[in-house]
Protein backbone atom coordinates (compact mmCIF):
# COMPACT_ATOMS: atom_id res chain seq x y z
CA UNK A 1 0.00 0.00 0.00
CA UNK A 2 1.50 3.14 -1.43
CA UNK A 3 2.02 6.15 1.81
CA UNK A 4 1.49 9.81 1.59
CA UNK A 5 0.84 9.60 -2.03
CA UNK A 6 -0.37 12.56 -4.03
CA UNK A 7 -2.23 12.85 -7.61
CA UNK A 8 0.30 15.78 -8.97
CA UNK A 9 3.55 14.85 -10.91
CA UNK A 10 6.28 16.64 -9.41
CA UNK A 11 8.77 18.67 -11.27
CA UNK A 12 11.45 16.35 -11.83
CA UNK A 13 14.97 17.31 -12.56
CA UNK A 14 18.22 18.11 -11.46
CA UNK A 15 16.18 21.37 -10.13
CA UNK A 16 16.96 20.15 -6.62
CA UNK A 17 16.62 23.30 -4.15
CA UNK A 18 17.35 24.71 -1.00
CA UNK A 19 17.08 28.44 -0.59
CA UNK A 20 18.73 28.39 -4.38
CA UNK A 21 22.23 27.59 -3.42
CA UNK A 22 24.57 25.36 -5.22
CA UNK A 23 25.81 22.47 -3.81
CA UNK A 24 29.30 22.67 -2.72
CA UNK A 25 31.30 19.23 -3.43
CA UNK A 26 33.46 19.29 -0.72
CA UNK A 27 30.91 19.77 2.00
CA UNK A 28 28.28 16.53 3.41
CA UNK A 29 25.13 16.72 0.98
CA UNK A 30 21.56 15.79 2.61
CA UNK A 31 18.97 14.99 0.49
CA UNK A 32 15.49 14.92 1.59
CA UNK A 33 12.40 13.44 -0.73
CA UNK A 34 9.03 14.55 -0.10
CA UNK A 35 5.39 12.91 -0.86
CA UNK A 36 3.84 16.40 -0.23
CA UNK A 37 4.75 19.99 -0.30
CA UNK A 38 6.48 21.50 2.75
CA UNK A 39 3.28 23.67 2.95
CA UNK A 40 1.03 20.75 4.20
CA UNK A 41 1.27 21.89 7.65
CA UNK A 42 1.68 18.36 8.58
CA UNK A 43 3.85 15.48 7.54
CA UNK A 44 5.51 17.08 4.94
CA UNK A 45 6.03 20.51 7.23
CA UNK A 46 7.89 17.93 9.95
CA UNK A 47 9.81 16.40 8.06
CA UNK A 48 11.40 19.55 6.29
CA UNK A 49 11.37 21.07 9.87
CA UNK A 50 13.91 18.60 10.47
CA UNK A 51 15.80 19.42 7.29
CA UNK A 52 16.34 22.63 7.96
CA UNK A 53 17.24 21.36 12.00
CA UNK A 54 20.67 19.77 9.88
CA UNK A 55 21.23 23.13 8.42
CA UNK A 56 21.17 24.64 11.61
CA UNK A 57 23.22 21.99 13.72
CA UNK A 58 26.27 21.97 10.77
CA UNK A 59 25.95 25.35 9.41
CA UNK A 60 27.92 25.46 6.66
CA UNK A 61 30.04 22.19 6.85
CA UNK A 62 26.78 20.48 5.50
CA UNK A 63 24.70 21.44 2.28
CA UNK A 64 20.64 20.22 2.27
CA UNK A 65 18.57 19.85 -1.33
CA UNK A 66 14.74 18.22 -1.38
CA UNK A 67 12.34 17.55 -3.96
CA UNK A 68 8.62 18.00 -2.52
CA UNK A 69 6.23 16.50 -4.36
CA UNK A 70 7.28 13.10 -5.62
CA UNK A 71 4.57 10.69 -6.37
CA UNK A 72 5.35 7.04 -5.27
CA UNK A 73 5.94 4.91 -7.71
CA UNK A 74 8.27 5.15 -10.91
CA UNK A 75 8.69 9.21 -10.42
CA UNK A 76 10.36 8.14 -7.02
CA UNK A 77 13.31 6.23 -8.70
CA UNK A 78 13.78 8.59 -10.91
CA UNK A 79 13.95 11.23 -8.57
CA UNK A 80 16.18 8.91 -6.58
CA UNK A 81 18.79 8.05 -9.27
CA UNK A 82 18.63 12.29 -9.89
CA UNK A 83 19.71 13.11 -6.36
CA UNK A 84 22.23 10.06 -6.60
CA UNK A 85 24.04 11.83 -9.85
CA UNK A 86 23.94 15.14 -8.07
CA UNK A 87 26.11 14.35 -5.44
CA UNK A 88 23.65 13.50 -2.38
CA UNK A 89 25.72 11.93 0.28
CA UNK A 90 22.64 10.50 2.48
CA UNK A 91 19.05 10.51 0.93
CA UNK A 92 16.06 10.64 3.24
CA UNK A 93 13.13 9.09 1.78
CA UNK A 94 10.12 10.11 3.59
CA UNK A 95 7.07 7.81 2.53
CA UNK A 96 6.25 4.62 3.00
CA UNK A 97 5.48 3.79 -0.66
CA UNK A 98 8.74 4.69 -1.66
CA UNK A 99 10.31 1.75 0.00
CA UNK A 100 11.08 -0.63 -3.23
CA UNK A 101 12.30 2.41 -5.39
CA UNK A 102 14.65 3.13 -2.44
CA UNK A 103 15.88 -0.09 -2.42
CA UNK A 104 16.36 -0.17 -6.24
CA UNK A 105 18.57 2.58 -6.14
CA UNK A 106 20.58 2.05 -3.80
CA UNK A 107 21.83 -0.85 -4.95
CA UNK A 108 23.48 0.82 -7.74
CA UNK A 109 24.91 3.32 -5.47
CA UNK A 110 26.65 1.58 -2.67
CA UNK A 111 28.64 4.82 -1.76
CA UNK A 112 25.64 6.66 -0.68
CA UNK A 113 23.50 5.78 2.42
CA UNK A 114 19.70 5.58 1.91
CA UNK A 115 17.15 6.30 5.10
CA UNK A 116 13.46 5.27 4.55
CA UNK A 117 10.54 6.25 6.79
CA UNK A 118 8.15 4.26 7.83
CA UNK A 119 9.86 1.46 5.85
CA UNK A 120 10.82 -2.47 6.50
CA UNK A 121 13.01 -3.48 3.39
CA UNK A 122 16.96 -3.10 4.29
CA UNK A 123 17.82 -5.11 1.52
CA UNK A 124 21.36 -3.48 1.10
CA UNK A 125 23.94 -2.67 3.34
CA UNK A 126 23.34 1.49 2.50
CA UNK A 127 19.48 1.14 3.40
CA UNK A 128 18.58 1.90 6.91
CA UNK A 129 14.91 2.43 7.75
CA UNK A 130 12.99 4.61 10.45
CA UNK A 131 9.92 5.14 11.93
CA UNK A 132 8.34 6.77 14.99
CA UNK A 133 5.61 5.21 17.62
CA UNK A 134 2.72 7.08 16.83
CA UNK A 135 0.50 4.62 18.48
CA UNK A 136 1.55 6.14 21.67
CA UNK A 137 0.67 9.18 21.05
CA UNK A 138 -2.95 7.93 19.68
CA UNK A 139 -3.47 6.77 23.42
CA UNK A 140 -3.60 10.09 24.95
CA UNK A 141 -5.66 11.39 22.41
CA UNK A 142 -7.74 8.75 23.15
CA UNK A 143 -8.17 9.19 26.70
CA UNK A 144 -9.23 12.60 25.82
CA UNK A 145 -11.42 11.95 23.61
CA UNK A 146 -13.10 8.85 25.54
CA UNK A 147 -13.70 11.70 27.96
CA UNK A 148 -14.47 14.54 26.05
CA UNK A 149 -17.13 13.03 23.72
CA UNK A 150 -20.96 14.37 24.82
CA UNK A 151 -22.27 11.59 21.96
CA UNK A 152 -20.32 8.84 22.72
CA UNK A 153 -19.49 8.91 19.22
CA UNK A 154 -15.44 9.04 18.58
CA UNK A 155 -14.44 9.13 15.02
CA UNK A 156 -11.27 8.52 12.91
CA UNK A 157 -9.90 9.66 9.16
CA UNK A 158 -7.39 6.57 8.12
CA UNK A 159 -5.69 7.20 5.29
CA UNK A 160 -4.79 3.62 4.04
CA UNK A 161 -4.73 0.41 5.78
CA UNK A 162 -1.35 -0.26 6.54
CA UNK A 163 0.13 -1.47 10.17
CA UNK A 164 0.73 1.75 11.23
CA UNK A 165 -1.94 3.60 10.62
CA UNK A 166 -4.03 0.38 12.46
CA UNK A 167 -2.45 0.12 15.08
CA UNK A 168 -3.02 3.65 15.41
CA UNK A 169 -7.21 3.49 15.24
CA UNK A 170 -6.61 0.44 18.05
CA UNK A 171 -4.33 2.69 20.24
CA UNK A 172 -7.12 5.54 20.16
CA UNK A 173 -10.17 3.32 20.62
CA UNK A 174 -8.74 0.96 23.35
CA UNK A 175 -7.79 3.82 25.50
CA UNK A 176 -11.27 5.66 24.85
CA UNK A 177 -12.96 2.68 25.52
CA UNK A 178 -10.51 2.17 29.20
CA UNK A 179 -12.17 5.84 30.47
CA UNK A 180 -15.77 5.38 28.43
CA UNK A 181 -17.43 1.98 27.94
CA UNK A 182 -19.95 3.31 26.03
CA UNK A 183 -17.70 4.75 23.28
CA UNK A 184 -18.29 4.12 19.86
CA UNK A 185 -15.78 4.29 16.90
CA UNK A 186 -16.68 5.07 13.24
CA UNK A 187 -13.70 4.70 10.72
CA UNK A 188 -13.62 6.51 7.80
CA UNK A 189 -10.96 5.68 5.10
CA UNK A 190 -10.22 8.22 2.51
CA UNK A 191 -7.55 6.69 0.31
CA UNK A 192 -5.24 9.22 0.49
CA UNK A 193 -2.13 11.35 2.63
CA UNK A 194 -2.76 14.46 1.47
CA UNK A 195 -5.91 15.46 -0.36
CA UNK A 196 -8.09 18.72 1.93
CA UNK A 197 -10.90 17.95 -0.21
CA UNK A 198 -11.20 14.45 0.94
CA UNK A 199 -10.32 14.93 4.23
CA UNK A 200 -12.94 17.46 4.23
CA UNK A 201 -15.24 14.76 3.14
CA UNK A 202 -14.41 12.45 5.47
CA UNK A 203 -14.88 14.77 8.26
CA UNK A 204 -18.35 15.68 7.59
CA UNK A 205 -19.10 12.18 7.09
CA UNK A 206 -18.48 11.11 10.71
CA UNK A 207 -20.18 14.84 11.61
CA UNK A 208 -23.17 13.58 9.94
CA UNK A 209 -22.85 10.52 12.17
CA UNK A 210 -23.17 11.82 15.15
CA UNK A 211 -19.27 11.97 16.13
CA UNK A 212 -17.99 14.59 18.22
CA UNK A 213 -14.78 14.41 18.79
CA UNK A 214 -12.24 13.23 15.54
CA UNK A 215 -9.03 12.25 15.03
CA UNK A 216 -7.40 11.31 11.49
CA UNK A 217 -4.03 10.11 10.14
CA UNK A 218 -3.96 12.61 6.90
CA UNK A 219 -1.80 14.91 6.77
CA UNK A 220 -4.16 18.60 6.01
CA UNK A 221 -5.18 20.74 8.51
CA UNK A 222 -8.49 19.93 6.63
CA UNK A 223 -10.05 18.12 9.49
CA UNK A 224 -9.60 20.40 11.64
CA UNK A 225 -11.34 23.06 9.74
CA UNK A 226 -14.50 20.96 9.30
CA UNK A 227 -14.91 20.94 12.92
CA UNK A 228 -14.27 24.33 13.25
CA UNK A 229 -17.53 25.18 11.41
CA UNK A 230 -19.64 23.12 14.01
CA UNK A 231 -19.25 26.33 16.59
CA UNK A 232 -18.08 24.22 18.96
CA UNK A 233 -20.07 20.76 18.87
CA UNK A 234 -16.79 18.88 17.49
CA UNK A 235 -13.39 18.92 18.64
CA UNK A 236 -10.38 17.23 17.14
CA UNK A 237 -6.24 16.96 16.99
CA UNK A 238 -3.87 18.09 15.14
CA UNK A 239 -1.66 15.59 13.23
CA UNK A 240 2.11 15.10 12.25
CA UNK A 241 2.17 19.32 13.47
CA UNK A 242 0.91 20.72 15.86
CA UNK A 243 -1.87 22.52 13.83
CA UNK A 244 -1.56 25.43 16.44
CA UNK A 245 -3.93 27.82 14.12
CA UNK A 246 -6.72 25.84 15.41
CA UNK A 247 -5.83 26.27 19.38
CA UNK A 248 -8.48 28.96 19.75
CA UNK A 249 -10.67 26.33 17.82
CA UNK A 250 -11.82 22.81 18.27
CA UNK A 251 -7.53 21.74 18.59
CA UNK A 252 -7.75 20.12 22.27
CA UNK A 253 -4.03 18.63 21.56
CA UNK A 254 -1.95 17.20 18.60
CA UNK A 255 1.18 14.45 17.72
CA UNK A 256 3.89 16.45 16.64
CA UNK A 257 6.47 13.82 14.31
CA UNK A 258 10.24 15.77 15.39
CA UNK A 259 12.23 14.25 13.00
CA UNK A 260 14.85 16.57 14.17
CA UNK A 261 16.82 14.73 16.48
CA UNK A 262 17.04 11.73 14.06
CA UNK A 263 18.01 13.28 11.08
CA UNK A 264 20.51 15.33 13.26
CA UNK A 265 21.92 12.47 14.47
CA UNK A 266 22.19 10.17 11.01
CA UNK A 267 23.84 13.29 9.59
CA UNK A 268 26.41 13.78 12.21
CA UNK A 269 27.21 9.76 12.62
CA UNK A 270 27.75 9.94 8.37
CA UNK A 271 30.08 12.94 9.07
CA UNK A 272 32.23 11.51 12.26
CA UNK A 273 32.85 8.09 10.49
CA UNK A 274 30.37 6.33 12.86
CA UNK A 275 27.21 5.76 10.82
CA UNK A 276 25.86 2.30 10.58
CA UNK A 277 23.26 0.46 9.22
CA UNK A 278 20.14 0.91 11.83
CA UNK A 279 16.11 0.22 12.14
CA UNK A 280 15.39 2.99 14.53
CA UNK A 281 11.85 3.17 16.27
CA UNK A 282 11.44 5.72 18.56
CA UNK A 283 8.45 7.12 20.37
CA UNK A 284 7.97 9.88 22.98
CA UNK A 285 11.05 8.72 25.35
CA UNK A 286 13.48 9.08 21.96
CA UNK A 287 11.70 12.71 21.28
CA UNK A 288 10.66 11.81 17.88
CA UNK A 289 6.67 11.71 19.45
CA UNK A 290 5.86 15.03 21.52
CA UNK A 291 2.37 15.50 22.64
CA UNK A 292 1.05 19.43 21.35
CA UNK A 293 -0.17 21.83 23.96
CA UNK A 294 -3.56 20.43 25.20
CA UNK A 295 -5.68 23.34 25.73
CA UNK A 296 -8.17 24.63 28.15
CA UNK A 297 -11.05 23.33 26.16
CA UNK A 298 -9.89 20.02 28.44
CA UNK A 299 -10.81 20.10 31.76
CA UNK A 300 -7.81 20.20 34.08
CA UNK A 301 -8.28 16.67 35.53
CA UNK A 302 -8.49 15.11 31.99
CA UNK A 303 -6.01 17.47 30.92
CA UNK A 304 -3.62 15.87 34.52
CA UNK A 305 -4.47 12.21 33.24
CA UNK A 306 -3.12 12.48 29.75
CA UNK A 307 0.05 14.30 30.52
CA UNK A 308 0.44 11.63 33.63
CA UNK A 309 -0.31 8.50 30.72
CA UNK A 310 2.28 10.57 28.41
CA UNK A 311 4.87 10.85 30.87
CA UNK A 312 4.27 6.92 31.82
CA UNK A 313 5.02 5.73 28.38
CA UNK A 314 8.02 8.20 28.05
CA UNK A 315 9.14 6.63 31.31
CA UNK A 316 8.93 2.91 30.13
CA UNK A 317 6.40 1.92 32.90
CA UNK A 318 3.45 1.88 30.67
CA UNK A 319 2.80 0.46 27.10
CA UNK A 320 -0.04 1.35 25.13
CA UNK A 321 -0.62 -2.07 24.02
CA UNK A 322 -0.82 -4.34 27.60
CA UNK A 323 -3.30 -7.23 27.61
CA UNK A 324 -6.09 -8.28 28.28
CA UNK A 325 -7.00 -7.85 24.60
CA UNK A 326 -8.56 -9.99 22.58
CA UNK A 327 -8.71 -9.02 18.53
CA UNK A 328 -12.34 -8.16 17.01
CA UNK A 329 -13.13 -11.52 16.27
CA UNK A 330 -13.08 -12.05 20.59
CA UNK A 331 -10.01 -14.29 20.13
CA UNK A 332 -7.27 -13.84 22.46
CA UNK A 333 -4.31 -11.72 21.27
CA UNK A 334 -2.47 -10.43 24.34
CA UNK A 335 -3.17 -11.91 28.06
CA UNK A 336 -3.12 -10.04 31.46
CA UNK A 337 -0.47 -8.02 31.48
CA UNK A 338 1.74 -8.73 28.47
CA UNK A 339 2.99 -5.90 26.23
CA UNK A 340 2.84 -6.30 22.62
CA UNK A 341 5.70 -7.31 20.83
CA UNK A 342 7.34 -4.86 18.71
CA UNK A 343 7.19 -7.54 15.44
CA UNK A 344 2.95 -8.24 16.05
CA UNK A 345 2.57 -4.31 16.09
CA UNK A 346 4.71 -3.73 13.01
CA UNK A 347 2.42 -6.32 11.57
CA UNK A 348 -0.91 -5.36 12.49
CA UNK A 349 -3.38 -6.32 10.06
CA UNK A 350 -6.75 -6.59 12.79
CA UNK A 351 -8.79 -4.77 14.50
CA UNK A 352 -9.03 -4.98 18.53
CA UNK A 353 -12.57 -6.32 19.90
CA UNK A 354 -14.90 -3.68 20.04
CA UNK A 355 -14.08 -2.05 16.55
CA UNK A 356 -17.36 -2.71 14.20
CA UNK A 357 -16.64 -2.68 10.55
CA UNK A 358 -13.87 -4.33 8.54
CA UNK A 359 -10.72 -3.04 7.83
CA UNK A 360 -10.28 -2.67 3.46
CA UNK A 361 -8.22 -4.79 1.39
Amino acid sequence: MKRRHLLATAALGLGLVFGGAAMAQDKTKACFVYVGPIGDGGWTFQHHEGALAVQEAFGDKVEIAFQENVPEGADAERVLTQMALSGCNIIFTTSFGYMDATNAVAAKFPDIKFEHATGYKREHPNVSTYNARFYEGRAVQGHIAGKMTKSNKIGYIGSFPIPEVIMGINSYYLHAKKVNPEVELSVVWAFTWFDPAKEADSAKALIDQGVDVIASHTDSTAPLAEAAKTNGAVIGFGQASDMAEYKDGPRVSSIIDNWAPYYIKRVGALMDGTYEQADAWEGIAGGEVEIGEITALVPAEVKAEAEAMRDAIAAGTYHPFTGPINKQDGSPWLAEGQVAPDGDLLGMSFYVEGITGEIPK
